[in-house]
């Protein structure tokens, strides 16, 4: 396997973002957080929030919901939940929640800038969304980050969460983040018990499957996750050597959608290899 890594590490330096390339030297060389979070704050904007295309599907410099949900789940796996990052981005999420004290999936500036067709906003006020606002408040929650914005969108997602039938894993995702966090614990307990029961049913099995399709190891990307105990040993075997399986000829791991461009797709393809490679190490495979 130090064959893998040694390609992966090839393939970051040719094409990776400078900010996957400190992720791995985290994870894979024992370097510090430290340049993790330097290379983290060129993506913060003046406004507090993050933007400038952290999610390399769309490629506006402006701040976005999403960015930011993106930025705290980098802190939170370098271990480096800074009280004052947060508390910035924390006033921008404040200044463009909804009057339920929910988040948007984006905002319509990104319209002007080039972006996949999922990213297209109607309308100049949209509406708020469990994604990614269950994510966003599950992390601050997590890091005892305490922010008036936080306990108005906590209410948002408990209004939305526990009627919520929806099948989408990127609903659902950010969904089990809040509920792993809040500080109800009997209700988050009784709602996670719900979706344990949904999940499986929602699980792509076939290990060789294509497309943009959710496997086992997309719901539950390590042991320590919440989705991990509703799959077999060996089921998870199977789809961890299907995943070693999938490191192309350059050393990357490939993505299952099309982006606004070769750039986008480069990077993109440096998150999922990362994101690969800190899978295995995971569950051991590395």
């Amino acid at each position: 396997m130090s064959d893998v890594l040694a390609r992966a590490r090839d393939f970051l330096l040719r094409n990776g973002r400078l900010l996957e390339r400190r992720l791995f030297e985290h994870h894979f060389d024992g370097a510090s957080a430290e340049p993790v979070v330097r290379a983290l704050a060129a993506y913060q904007g003046r406004d507090g929030g993050f933007g400038s295309a952290l999610e390399p599907d769309k490629r506006d410099p402006a701040s976005q919901p999403v960015d930011v949900q993106i930025a705290f789940e980098i802190l939170d796996e370098v271990d480096a939940f800074d009280p004052l990052t947060a508390g910035r981005a924390c006033d921008w999420l404040a200044s463009i929640a909804t009057p339920e004290g929910g988040l948007p999936f984006a905002l319509p500036s990104v319209n002007a800038a080039p972006h996949a067709v999922w990213w297209k906003v109607e309308g100049e006020q949209p509406p708020a969304d469990i994604n990614p606002t269950a994510a966003i408040v599950g992390l601050l929650r997590k890091h005892g980050i305490d922010h008036p914005w936080a306990a108005r969108g906590e209410a948002y997602c408990w209004s939305v969460v526990e009627g919520s039938e929806t099948d989408k894993f990127h609903d659902l995702m950010p969904m089990i983040c809040f509920l792993e966090h809040t500080g109800d614990r009997p209700r988050a307990q009784a709602a996670l018990a719900v979706l344990a029961q949904r999940i499986p049913g929602l699980v792509e099995l076939d290990a060789g499957a294509e497309g943009y399709v959710k496997k086992p190891l997309d719901w539950a990307p390590s042991p320590s996750s919440f989705c991990h105990s509703l799959f077999s040993k060996e089921l998870l075997g199977h789809h961890l050597e299907a995943l070693a399986a999938r490191q192309d000829h350059d050393g990357g791991w490939p993505i299952s959608w099309e982006t606004v461009g070769p750039g986008p797709q480069l990077e993109y393809r440096g998150v999922m290899t990362v994101a690969a490679l800190k899978t295995l190490k995971a569950y051991g495979a590395l």
